[in-house]
Formats: structure tokens, C-alpha cells, sequence
């Protein structure tokens, strides 16, 4: 995971959560941090812009999405893949 893509995530996340970025653990989840669906629909649409990519519209469905939300981590990983995919396509 590029460095920049995950200090940035955490920054968005713990801008939602009302936290300071230092205060995040890559293994917690949106729930974990407080963050509801409001906020975690928020945390994408700034996601999107700031990478320019495009997650995928049944991202809170985890059993119908590629894009995995269940902890920081998996977002982390979730949006290198779809920068990786940008990049190759």
C-alpha cells in the first residue's frame, strides 16, 4: 500500500470520526471509530475526489461488493486496488 494513499485515508477517516489520525488503528473498523452510515458515505465521496477513482455504489454491502469496508486496512487495500485498476486500464 503506497504511504501517501494510506495517510491520507486515515486522515479523511479520522476527520469522520472526530479524531485525531494518530488515534486510528488500522485494524479497527468504521463502527469501531463511531463513524455511521452518513459519515462512511461522506468518507467515500471524499475518497473519490481526492483520488479520482470511483467506489463501487454497493460498497456498504459487503457481500455484494469487491470494495471492503470492514477496517481501515481493507479500505486502505481497497482503494490501492482501484487506483492499480485506473492506472492499468
Amino acid at each position: 500500500m503506497g504511504a501517501e494513499v494510506k495517510q491520507t485515508i486515515v486522515e479523511i477517516i479520522a476527520e469522520q470520526a472526530v479524531l485525531e489520525p494518530s488515534d486510528i488503528s488500522l485494524d479497527q473498523s468504521l463502527e469501531d471509530l463511531g463513524i455511521d452510515s452518513m459519515g462512511l458515505v461522506e468518507a467515500i465521496f471524499s475518497i473519490e475526489e481526492r483520488f479520482d477513482i470511483q467506489v463501487p455504489f454497493n460498497a456498504n454491502e459487503p457481500e455484494s461488493s469487491e470494495f471492503d469496508i470492514s477496517s481501515v486496512a481493507s479500505i486502505i487495500a481497497a482503494v490501492d486496488g482501484l487506483i492499480a485498476a485506473q492506472k492499468a486500464g
